[in-house]
């Protein structure tokens, strides 16, 4: 089974976790997902199935959106709800002052990874090393938030409820401790859920019960999204019989041969019956599309 399905992960439960259920309720041994969630996170989480595993560098987007609450006057070392608390105090901060200082945060950002995340250090994960009460140093990384939006706010919890848009790579417990430390009261992040991920929305999503109740009515292929509908941004390409079989012998074609356009840039190649072989690549000035990834379906 080759493709992609969309899972909307439950709380409690981690990415690994999650993609170990679809493995089990699909019978396909060979599954990655795109971008981990936290335990206490929900939301999109594409998961790839057998011969799509080897397409994750090629998603053409990899990109985030997530609804995020973000509660003041606490914080902890995980940076989230879940963590020891460290401080914890009374604040009041007007939904105005919070979200002059969110607005400041769109654009272009240093962020510093948290000890609690899937990060290596010396090839230890860094939540091992924070379970262990070590704190080493990590280096800021630059992410983009492209867009913040304030959509509620409830006085009593201290809690601000938040609509992001960002890069690849950004922390959103980071954002909330961040803010909070601009506010000088401290934030974690209380509740999150993802709405968007490489190219994907709730929408597209299924959850564990609805995939399982798939399966026992055999229709888990209906919501099997094809790995060459995942890379539909890139131009198509057909090829002759014979190009289509030197092309899945990894040889490369002379762009002399192939009738559509030739700018460089990655493409979705195919073959007769418009079968997908998979995505070749054209580079500057090159004479010839190289194979850079050949479909191969379970």
């Amino acid at each position: 089974m080759t493709g992609f399905i969309v899972v909307d992960k439950p709380t409690d439960i981690t990415s690994f976790g999650a993609v170990a259920r679809v493995r089990r309720i699909t019978g396909e041994k060979k599954a990655g997902h795109t971008g981990t969630l936290d335990p206490m996170a929900t939301g999109v989480l594409p998961v790839m199935l057998g011969g799509a595993t080897r397409f994750a560098e090629l998603i053409p987007t990899h990109d985030k959106s997530y609804r995020a609450t973000i509660r003041l006057g606490i914080t902890t070392d995980t940076l989230d709800i879940t963590g020891k608390v460290l401080s914890n105090s009374n604040v009041t901060v007007s939904a105005a002052d919070f979200e002059r200082v969110l607005k400041t945060f769109v654009g272009g950002i240093q962020q510093l990874p948290p000890m609690f995340s899937a990060l290596s250090k010396d090839g230890v994960r860094l939540y091992e090393l924070a379970r262990q009460g070590m704190e080493v140093e990590r280096e800021e990384r630059p992410v983009t938030i492209y867009c913040a939006d304030l959509l509620s706010v409830n006085e009593e919890a201290r809690e601000f409820v938040v609509d992001v848009s960002c890069s690849a790579g950004t922390y959103i417990r980071t954002l909330a401790a961040d803010i909070g430390t601009v506010l000088g009261c401290g934030a974690v992040l209380s509740a999150l859920r993802r709405t968007g991920a490489n190219g994907f929305s709730l929408e597209d999503s299924m959850t564990i019960e609805q995939l399982e109740k798939a399966a026992e009515t055999g229709e888990i292929a209906k919501h099997l999204i094809p790995v060459d509908k995942v890379l539909c941004a890139y131009p198509a390409v057909c090829v002759t019989p014979a190009q289509a079989i030197r092309f899945g012998n990894g040889g490369a074609l002379d762009l002399a041969r192939i009738e559509q356009q030739n700018s460089p840039g990655y493409f979705r190649v195919y073959g007769g019956e418009n079968k997908f072989l998979g995505i070749g690549e054209i580079r500057d000035g090159g004479s010839e599309m190289a194979v850079k990834r050949v479909y191969v379906p379970n």
